[in-house]
């Protein structure tokens, strides 16, 4: 079998890993429409940072983040992302003492209040209050 690829498979595999490089991308950041490669987000960002009562407690953190990812069911919710802290570099303007974090994005500002008061939201805190020590909320709009 030849390993030299004619002009026509070339093409076809460079689309076919450029498509699944797009379709990658999408799955990884949520997004309420795109056009000419340029990415549009929901325009309400909703950032939340998380220390717990029990720091380097893999079972509380594992806890916390299944808690997490049943906001996820919330209609309002248009993207999700849930984190730890990186290993990048130190430097004075990063603070990595959280645990967990979260960013949650909404179209707009009634669909983040109508998230506060939605009963998954309400029963994630119910279940998962007591892991945490610590709670500070960073809430954005798109400029």
């Amino acid at each position: 079998m030849s390993k030299v690829m004619s002009d026509s498979q070339s093409q076809r595999r460079r689309f076919l890993l450029t498509a699944g490089a797009a379709a990658g991308a999408a799955a990884l950041a949520p997004v309420s429409a795109v056009s000419a490669g340029e990415v549009t987000l929901p325009a309400i960002r909703h950032s939340v940072f998380f220390w717990l009562k029990n720091p380097g407690n893999q079972a509380d953190r594992e806890a916390l983040i299944a808690g997490l990812k049943t906001l996820a069911g919330i209609e309002t919710v248009k993207g999700i992302q849930i984190g730890v802290p990186a290993s990048t570099e130190k430097r004075e303007v990063v603070d990595n003492s959280f645990d967990v974090s979260e960013m949650l994005l909404f179209d707009n500002v009634e669909g983040q209040n109508s998230y506060q008061s939605h009963p998954v939201h309400l029963k994630f805190v119910e279940d998962c209050e007591h892991l945490w020590r610590k709670v500070v909320v960073y809430d954005s709009i798109a400029v």
